[in-house]
């Protein structure tokens, strides 16, 4: 596809999707998040075994583009909210890692990117922040996926105060994997991606959306759906492949991973 708001780059097993507003603080424009899920559902179709989310320019992301919001009716910023949620879902939903690799600021919705994102590498100089409630319009939909991450406590304190948090304290409270110098942001998202992306690609697609789908469930449901999900997938080419591997004290040749 020939995108206007992103980028899109293979290297290898690995594939980048950056956004390229930096004029506008890669803020989510509808334009510029139908062409995120564009990518996304085309790489999660794909042979890649991982996903880098990035930003071009200063900003990682600035969350939703007020020029779609200010002025408008009920039902066209409901749609935009929900193209806004079709994309956090989808991150969540392609069976491949996705990481965010955050350079700066990610506010609003640029701070739902990187909570949705499976994993998170921050630059010293990011920082995060819900700030609509310094505002006149509420973080709700970015607070979904932010709360999830931090806890109650914090979201609140995130969500109430629409205040900065730097890179060590997002790390502090679970937001981010890893806070490196600006410097080292690449070869840290590539460390990460290189071991997230081992093994069988297969197993790793199922047990990532059989994580998020127990995470939120209780205890006893979530052993139900880990004990069917784990037996059915013990009959997988590939985990028979692992364990005669094992056995045999061989190297595993894997239908598709690394």
């Amino acid at each position: 596809m020939d995108f206007q708001h992103i980028l899109v780059e293979r290297s290898g097993d690995f594939a980048t999707v950056t956004m390229n507003r930096p004029k506008r603080r890669n803020a989510l424009s509808a334009d510029h998040m139908r062409e995120l899920i564009a990518a996304f559902k085309d790489l999660g179709g794909s042979d890649a075994l991982g996903i880098v989310l990035a930003g071009n320019g200063p900003v990682f992301s600035a969350g939703h583009d007020f020029a779609d919001v200010g002025g408008e009716d009920l039902v066209t910023v409901r749609n935009l909210l929900n193209t806004c949620t079709e994309l956090m879902s989808l991150m969540q939903e392609v069976p491949q890692p996705v990481i965010a690799r955050v350079h700066g600021l990610a506010t609003a919705a640029g701070c739902q990117l990187v909570a949705t994102a499976d994993l998170a590498v921050a630059s010293e100089e990011a920082g995060f922040a819900a700030p609509g409630g310094k505002g006149g319009w509420f973080c709700h939909t970015p607070m979904v996926a932010v709360a999830r991450n931090v806890g109650r406590k914090r979201a609140m304190e995130l969500a109430l105060s629409g205040d900065v948090i730097d890179a060590a304290t997002a790390l502090d409270w679970g937001l981010v994997n890893r806070v490196v110098p600006a410097a080292d942001l690449d070869d840290a998202v590539s460390d990460l991606l290189d071991r997230v992306t081992r093994g069988s690609a297969a197993s790793k697609g199922i047990g990532k959306q059989a994580l998020y789908t127990q995470i939120d469930l209780d205890q006893p449901k979530a052993y139900a759906h880990a004990v069917e999900v784990m037996a059915a997938t013990s009959q997988l080419p590939d985990a028979q492949e692992g364990i005669s591997a094992f056995l045999q004290k061989r190297k595993p040749q894997w239908q598709h991973g690394r």
